[in-house]
């Protein structure tokens, strides 16, 4: 038997371990990075595994590749409109938060370990970073929602800000290794590892999606795999020309996701399992690293870093960062507490031991403490915090389920089945009472093996599938019509302009999407705009605002309003 046979039953059997350990998050109120941290140490040479693994490099170069692939996926899946609205006070506290936090964590950390004053400063910036996605995870499985103001701010701090902590480190390393000049070297470190990560990463995001699109491969499974390695190429170059490869691939990432390309959905899909496998290996591997009996010599000293990071640090940035932009002391707290530790200063911390530092084991085992203290005690009590601050909302609007079939190359639609769980709000209505947007067409349903042929007067039931062709740009609208919410309120109105036909009746427009145009939900938005505008005839760009909506004649066949826009006032 070759060793490669045992390393792969040996690696397929903690990947399946781990998988099956992520099931137990939520029964244990425990992000899935600690189980899965769990799982290597358990495997490891002091655990019930018996496997010995000392190989910082290894170690790192694994961590590595599995930080790009995740930081890739999570730029795929952030929106730019998410990025609009909070990029002031994320970037904020991903640059100058991750500084302040450093500074505080590590002058406490060199007084608590004896360490010079840069050592400690290291170990500051290696813990400065946080981890929101593990926090996330934990509140969908927890059933709680959070408004998307502080939703935003806490997933685009989290993605934008480990280039930072990265900077700080390996700035760090270089003055205490090769005597980099304090000054002027750290500043042209910065410049270099910021600007061209983020010129590399905006150029090769753009690149990818015009390739893309235009290359005709011969099978499609091929189109996720070149996404990859676009995102792979914008890390490398980045990298190779000093610059910071994490930024590069996550903007890039946010290039390409927030961009139409064919086989679009199947490529989020694609990433979505990449970005799972790598977190997977890289925490399993990491646990690997470790000896836990070594965590026990350093538990008092961790602790108590681990409290300042999260009483006095932690606080310290968000509190007048927040204020600062309009957030109250609710969410500033909530924030607060969400400084969730994971992946990144665990491989940060293994920068010292390739370096050769002489406290670099030390360094490594209390970060290790310190990520599991604060991924297991913030991770587990953050739904609690969130209940107790009131900053709990009701679920939004979501479909019972979706599928994106395929995308179709250039054309801009897509096909999109829709299951109506057991009390949708569209079960028993007509399909024509539905106020679908214009454009949108049902192509064909589903009802247990019969095939139902769309007409106005079908009926809609629970458990009908629904295969819909509609434009990607109206599908959070057709998300709405067909959630399995039983209320919907305007709250909850995707953004953008809402396209309807003129023969769509204003109590239609209510029940399906909560907006309210008037009492007399007879009346079409055709009789109700001419209504209206009784002391004129109504043409194209006619407008009149109702209950905060502007609403915007698109189109006419004659003397009839055929298409109608509803726009949410600012």
């Amino acid at each position: 038997m070759f060793a490669i046979d045992q390393l792969i039953l040996l690696a397929a059997i903690l990947i399946l371990f781990g998988i099956v350990s992520s099931k137990l998050s939520a029964r244990l109120g425990l992000p899935v990075l600690v189980l899965f941290l769990l799982t290597g140490m358990l495997a490891g040479e002091s655990g019930i595994g018996g496997i010995k693994f000392d190989n910082p490099n290894a170690a790192h170069a694994l961590g590595t590749l599995a930080l790009a692939m995740i930081l890739f996926d999570g730029g795929l899946q952030t929106p730019i409109a998410s990025i609009k609205l909070v990029w002031k006070p994320a970037s904020v506290l991903a640059t100058l938060g991750v500084l302040v936090t450093a500074a505080i964590t590590g002058l406490a950390a060199a007084y608590i370990l004896d360490l010079p004053m840069l050592q400690g400063l290291l170990l500051g910036a290696i813990v400065g970073s946080t981890d929101a996605a593990a926090v996330f995870s934990l509140l969908r499985n927890a059933g709680i929602h959070i408004n998307r103001r502080l939703k935003s701010t806490l997933e685009i701090e989290s993605a934008s800000n480990d280039p930072m902590a990265i900077f700080l480190t390996v700035g760090l390393l270089e003055i205490l290794v090769n005597d980099m000049a304090v000054g002027a070297g750290l500043l042209q470190l910065f410049v270099m590892q910021m600007g061209i990560g983020a010129v590399v990463g905006l150029a090769v995001g753009w690149l990818s999606v015009q390739v893309i699109n235009r290359i005709h491969l011969v099978a499609a499974g091929l189109y996720p795999v070149m996404v990859t390695a676009c995102g792979l190429l914008a890390f490398g170059i980045a990298a190779n020309l000093g610059g910071s490869g994490f930024l590069a691939i996550f903007i890039a990432g946010v290039i390409v996701g927030n961009s139409r390309f064919v086989f679009q959905r199947s490529t989020f899909l694609f990433h979505d399992g990449m970005a799972w496998l790598s977190q997977i290996t890289m925490f399993v591997v990491l646990g690997l690293l470790v000896n836990p009996l070594s965590l026990l010599e350093v538990w008092l000293e961790g602790l108590m870093i681990a409290l300042v990071l999260v009483f006095v640090a932690r606080p310290a940035v968000v509190a007048p960062v927040l204020k600062a932009f309009g957030f109250n002391s609710r969410e500033i707290a909530l924030v607060s507490w969400v400084g969730l530790r994971g992946s990144v200063p665990i491989i940060l911390a293994i920068f010292p031991l390739i370096f050769g530092l002489p406290e670099a084991p030390l360094i490594f085992n209390v970060v290790f403490f310190v990520v599991l203290i604060s991924a297991t005690v913030q991770g587990s009590t953050l739904p609690w915090a969130a209940r107790k601050l009131g900053l709990t909302d009701k679920p939004p609007a979501q479909p019972a389920a979706t599928l994106e079939i395929t995308a179709l190359g250039d054309v801009d639609a897509e096909i999109v089945e829709y299951t109506l769980g057991e009390n949708p709000r569209a079960a028993g209505r007509l399909l024509s009472r539905m106020a679908l947007p214009d454009s949108t067409v049902v192509a064909m349903i589903t009802r247990a093996s019969d095939v139902i042929p769309p007409r106005g007067s079908t009926r809609l039931y629970a458990g009908d599938h629904l295969f819909v062709v509609l434009r990607p740009d109206i599908r959070p609208f057709v998300d709405c019509v067909f959630s399995q919410a039983l209320e919907v309120s305007r709250s909850e109105l995707p953004s953008g302009k809402l396209r309807l036909k003129g023969s769509t009746r204003i109590d239609d427009v209510l029940g399906s999407y909560g907006i309210y145009l008037g009492e007399e939900g007879g009346l079409t938005l055709d009789q109700m705009i001419k209504r209206e505008l009784a002391d004129r005839e109504p043409s194209v760009g006619s407008e009149l605002m109702i209950e905060g909506i502007r609403i915007q004649v698109s189109n006419m066949l004659g003397h009839r309003i055929s298409t109608v826009s509803l726009i949410p006032a600012a």
